[in-house]
């Protein structure tokens, strides 16, 4: 491609996911900080109804509070919405992409859905492929993964919806029987903390089970920790990861909850985290691992506790980390001398060698003749 051919970019936001919203403001975000010299935007907004928007027509979706975050309306023309599978229409279109920046929070855009479509139509796209995002959306597969290859984690497990509604006092028995509250609750696949609550006590802990399976049909139950501190780390690269320096968040409510994060900014944030350099390396080489267990590429952010002695829990992997000015993906690259602009060209540089190096692979098999033996 040549160096004075702007490199076009579609910027796929919204959702059928309760992170809707979320995604339109990490999206926003994005537009607004991306090297207008080097690319063009795209945007393409997914309603929540799953109908797919062209150009400058998706900025409907935008609240009025993240409008003032818009390009000038002349860059991108009017498109027409269509059907959510209508993206080879997008390819072949005169104003197609070259890349794709899926910043499509939980279901239908984080855990491998929208992924599967970019790879079959052989479009390059920012983050982690099928597999990698279908893992990282998972919790309790995820969890699974890490308990095989001997991470540290919280006491966990899940059930289905359907088991609840059909075995509601065994599984209450059991979670009495083997967890101590305080414990969380959370939908198996979502972010954002939606759907997330903390019970206290065996009441609060239906009405939490009742809340987290409106968003899944999988639901995890984990035993909370006292007295942990949040770290957090980003990740960033292919086959050659980099872990970014640590950051800690102390939630302004009794965990870092939808509220804390988005709503009510009380919360805080130290980067770089007040931690023991050992520790932090520590912390760095789990996150680089985690990542590569999970078969993840480009980006990833990596939660874990740390307790009052030292010990470090990984709770869980983000694949599509959150892209808004509060978020701490970006914080945590800009403290490490990467700033938010230059991030996402590291992005959409290390998705297209990525997309380049599949594309020389093999993809027919010519069985030769052998000769019969005597």
């Amino acid at each position: 491609m040549s160096k004075n051919i702007k490199i076009t970019v579609g910027v796929i936001f919204g959702g059928k996911s309760g992170e809707h919203e979320v995604s339109i403001a990490s999206a926003m975000s994005i537009i607004k900080n991306i090297n207008k010299q080097k690319y063009t935007i795209l945007p393409i907004g997914i309603q929540k109804n799953g109908n797919w928007i062209m150009g400058n027509a998706s900025y409907k979706l935008v609240p009025e509070n993240l409008k003032k975050l818009l390009p000038s309306a002349k860059k991108n023309p009017q498109k027409k919405s269509h059907s959510s599978l209508s993206l080879q229409k997008l390819y072949i279109h005169p104003d197609t992409v070259d890349i794709v920046f899926p910043v499509l929070h939980g279901t239908y855009g984080e855990d491998g859905t929208i992924q599967g479509m970019l790879e079959l139509a052989n479009i390059p796209y920012v983050g982690s492929g099928v597999l990698g995002s279908a893992l990282g959306m998972d919790k309790a597969v995820q969890k699974e993964l890490y308990k095989l290859h001997g991470f540290k984690q919280v006491n966990f497990f899940y059930f289905f919806k359907k088991d609840w509604i059909h075995n509601k006092k065994q599984i209450l028995r059991f979670i009495k029987k083997n967890y101590a509250y305080p414990i969380f609750v959370k939908p198996a696949n979502l972010g954002s903390s939606v759907g997330i609550s903390k019970a206290k006590n065996r009441q609060r802990l239906i009405e939490a089970i009742n809340c987290a399976g409106q968003y899944d049909n999988k639901i995890l139950i984990e035993e909370g920790l006292r007295g942990i501190r949040e770290i957090e780390c980003a990740v960033l690269g292919n086959d050659n990861p980099k872990a970014s320096v640590c950051g800690e968040i102390v939630p302004s409510n009794e965990f870092y909850d939808y509220n804390a994060k988005y709503i009510d900014s009380a919360s805080k944030i130290y980067i770089p985290a007040k931690l023991d350099k050992r520790i932090e390396r520590k912390i760095q080489s789990t996150a680089i691992r985690a990542f590569t267990i999970l078969n993840l590429s480009g980006m990833a952010r990596v939660d874990f506790f740390l307790t009052k002695k030292n010990a470090i829990y990984i709770n869980e992997v983000n694949t599509i980390p959150g892209f808004t000015s509060i978020s701490m993906y970006p914080k945590l690259w800009e403290a490490s001398g990467l700033p938010y602009t230059k991030l996402i060209d590291k992005l959409i540089s290390l998705a297209l060698e990525k997309h380049k190096e599949k594309n020389r692979l093999k993809t027919s098999f010519l069985l030769k003749a052998t000769k019969k033996r005597k």
